[in-house]
């Protein structure tokens, strides 16, 4: 068995610093010209200190209510998705798990469509449906997928795997027969499948947060059962651990991660493959201190990814689940050529 280990104070520092520049460069970017100095120095006023703030009233309305809650949420969903990743990567002791896996961006996917494409008929304002919708359509996926792993394959890791293909290919189905009765409202659905956080402000931020504090710290609390169940099964019940029902925790805590985050943002994938794989290779294999770090990485992740979806084409904006792809995709591929040299 392992022995302890603390956590790695110089890569957790060094992922607050890499978000605080992260978000400092997110709330600079844009149009109107304000420098990361003067958000600083702003930012330095609002504490009980003598220093008066830069920026005019117009500016700091844009700070406050457009580029702020932007990377707010950008952090917060980068955090979801990364550390979901590694979580479900721990207890699938599988290299090339992500947060949707089990059916979850499926699930959510169909919710949104179904809102945008019926709420009207419900709410005169369907669009603040959406985030519901999608969290509900969430659940809903991860719970079939789990269901039918454990009924008809024993629970077993092969078995939810296959069962959350088969969901995710069932939810897409549904989802692509909705759009084609909603073709009208098509442009609407595809830009929220394509993933984005800058729609809902503040209120999304509201939204998502409770949810957020819960899934993480439920995941964090994990890491040192997650080593534990990397020993093995049977070595692991014999320190007296229960593989079900920490698997279950888990997968749960960050399928309600995965689903927090898409409700926001829509579909953005790659990430929870992408940051963990990085922090592994830093911190190393004991998910006391992957999980941590990669909380800090993933949220600086998602807002720098964020600043160039805004900006590459600017004044239009890229979705970021294209950006994602773009960086994604290669690096799927790099992992899936190692696992197989080394045959797992």
């Amino acid at each position: 068995m392992r022995g302890r280990v603390g956590l790695p104070a110089g890569w957790l520092a060094g992922g607050f610093v890499t978000l605080t520049v992260a978000a400092l460069l997110g709330v600079s970017a844009g149009a109107a010209d304000i420098s990361s100095a003067d958000i600083a120095r702003h930012l330095l006023s609002l504490l009980p200190l003598d220093i008066d703030s830069p920026l005019t009233e117009r500016q700091e309305a844009l700070l406050v209510k457009l580029r702020l809650p932007r990377v707010v949420m950008g952090a917060v969903v980068g955090a979801l998705l990364a550390t979901a990743g590694g979580a479900y990567q721990g207890v699938f002791r599988n290299p090339l798990a992500d947060p949707f896996l089990l059916g979850a961006a499926a699930g959510a996917g169909l919710g949104a469509t179904m809102v945008i494409v019926f709420g009207t008929q419900f709410s005169d304002s369907p669009r603040a449906l959406v985030p519901l919708a999608a969290f509900v359509g969430a659940l809903f996926g991860v719970a079939a997928a789990y269901l039918l792993g454990a009924t008809a394959g024993g629970g077993g890791t092969a078995s939810l795997v296959l069962a959350g293909v088969a969901v995710s290919s069932f939810l897409s189905a549904v989802q692509t027969l909705v759009q084609q009765i909603g073709v009208d409202q098509l442009q609407r659905i595809f830009s929220w499948l394509l993933g984005g956080i800058g729609r809902g402000g503040w209120d999304d931020v509201r939204l998502v947060w409770p949810y957020a504090v819960v899934a993480l710290a439920v995941l964090l609390a994990c890491g040192y059962l997650l080593d534990l169940l990397a020993l093995g099964d049977d070595k692991a019940v014999s320190l007296g651990l229960n593989p079900a029902v920490v698997r279950v925790v888990v997968i749960g805590a960050a399928s309600l991660a995965t689903a927090a985050a898409v409700s926001v943002s829509g579909l953005i994938g790659f990430v929870g493959i992408v940051v963990p794989h990085v922090v592994r290779r830093l911190v190393g294999s004991d998910y006391r201190a992957i999980l941590p770090v990669t909380v800090l990485f993933g949220a600086a992740f998602m807002v720098l990814v964020d600043i160039v979806a805004r900006t590459l084409v600017a004044p239009a904006e890229l979705p970021i689940g294209v950006v994602t792809a773009f960086l994604g995709a290669p690096f799927f591929v790099l992992i899936l050529r190692t696992t197989r040299h080394r045959g797992i």
